[in-house]
């Protein structure tokens, strides 16, 4: 009797080396070079005791990894999330690198994770493990050194905290060690929609190279936390209709196309998009394989994999989330003439919009959200339009070539600066 094969998980590092690998072997980058860009320069581990409602202690285990420094401080956000390893926070800090880059920004690439599952802790206890875990990391993050913004599970509240820990250590208020803070504490105007906006950017400019009408496209979300339902809510303004979206409890589906506000007050009220009238409910993986124009996976990573790019009929394929393609589904897709905008470009609007709010939270002066918007469809534009050129002059799919674009950014500057001592 056969016995049934169970595909082995997929690492997250494991990708994000072998698609650094890929870049390099074509910008044919020296050997020593490759062995610097292809590790992270710091990965700390901390176990850090919370006092829990109970009167209990637990001891959570969490991580803050730099990838490179080279063209500027560390940036990255932090996830609570019950299933973060170290190895997905060292994939997630290396994108972190490339997606600075490609976008044209001075900051390196950084991240950190919690290994928790927030959804069953009250907010105290989110806010003592937030400190705690702010202390635990401080000796690494700093407005000059490592920028911390929010990530799955996190938000501008979770910033609030760790800003406020930060200034508490130091003796004064430190509004630029983090981003994505609440707007009284120097947060910016534009950044809580800027990662879904600064990938409808990007889609406006494909669906214009493809010859796509947005007014004439359906699409389907997958995720429909913040970029998602925000980038839901932006294409159906540009006219696209918005026909399955979903979130971790399942997804929805209405060939005539979804209310995107109805979605999100039936969401905000039941916890899930789930049973809203009208909708049929599809799984997660139907929602991937659907009738549609645009795909928007913008959930986590993994989602498009060797075994499902095949089937997947979008034409335009804009992640929102970071590495929700493998490399093997890359090529499938590239072959079935599918155009995928990837991660590194596609969501980098978030990382662009916090540099904004760096840069205004050290000149303390403050821009207005038609400012804001304003300068990042010119940064978003621009990546596109270079990563385009050189998807187009090399003949490589577009991730590759934003990989090209960012490894090479990233390779000139480490090589410029040299090996200290």
């Amino acid at each position: 009797m056969a016995t049934e094969q169970i595909a082995p998980a997929i690492n997250a590092w494991d990708v994000a080396q072998r698609q650094f690998d890929l870049a390099a072997e074509r910008l044919n980058l020296s050997p020593g070079l490759r062995r610097v860009l292809r590790e992270p320069k710091r990965e700390l581990t901390v176990h850090f005791p919370v006092k829990m409602d109970d009167g209990s202690v637990q001891v959570f285990t969490g991580y803050r990894v730099q990838h490179n420094l080279g063209r500027g401080p560390a940036k990255g956000g932090i996830r609570y999330h019950q299933d973060v390893t170290l190895d997905e926070v060292k994939a997630l800090a290396m994108w972190m690198t490339w997606k600075c880059a490609v976008v044209g920004i001075p900051f390196g690439g950084g991240k950190g994770g919690v290994i928790v599952n927030p959804k069953k802790l009250s907010q105290r206890e989110i806010e003592g493990l937030t400190r705690r875990f702010t202390t635990e990391i401080s000796i690494l993050i700093g407005p000059e050194r490592d920028i911390p913004a929010p990530d799955v599970n996190t938000n501008a509240q979770t910033m609030a905290w760790m800003m406020d820990t930060y200034s508490m250590h130091v003796g004064y208020t430190v509004p630029a060690v983090v981003t994505g803070k609440p707007i009284p504490l120097g947060g910016s105007e534009g950044r809580n929609e800027a990662t879904a906006q600064g990938a409808v950017y990007t889609i406006v400019d494909a669906a214009q190279h493809l010859g796509m009408d947005l007014r004439k496209c359906r699409v389907a979300v997958q995720g429909f936390g913040n970029a998602g339902a925000i980038a839901a809510q932006l294409m159906a303004a540009e006219g696209s209709t918005v026909i399955a979206v979903s979130d971790s409890t399942g997804a929805i589906y209405r060939r005539q196309g979804l209310a995107v506000n109805s979605v999100l007050a039936w969401k905000q009220e039941h916890h899930s998009v789930v049973g809203l009238p009208g909708s049929k409910e599809i799984s997660n993986e139907e929602l991937l394989e659907l009738d549609c124009d645009i795909l928007i996976p913008a959930a986590l990573e993994n989602q498009i994999t060797a075994a499902n790019a095949g089937k997947i009929q979008a034409r335009l394929i804009a992640e929102a989330a970071n590495g929700p393609t493998t490399p093997e589904a890359d090529e499938i897709l590239y072959k079935n003439a599918r155009f995928v905008i990837p991660d590194i470009l596609c969501n980098a609007g978030g990382v662009t919009v916090s540099y904004f709010e760096w840069v205004q939270d050290l000149e303390r002066d403050f821009w207005t959200v038609a400012q804001v918007n304003e300068k990042l469809r010119a940064v978003m534009t621009k990546a596109f339009a270079s990563t385009l050129d050189m998807s187009l002059s090399e003949q490589v799919n577009m991730r590759t070539a934003a990989y090209l674009l960012a490894v090479q950014r990233v390779a000139d500057a480490t090589s410029v600066r040299g090996l200290y001592p």
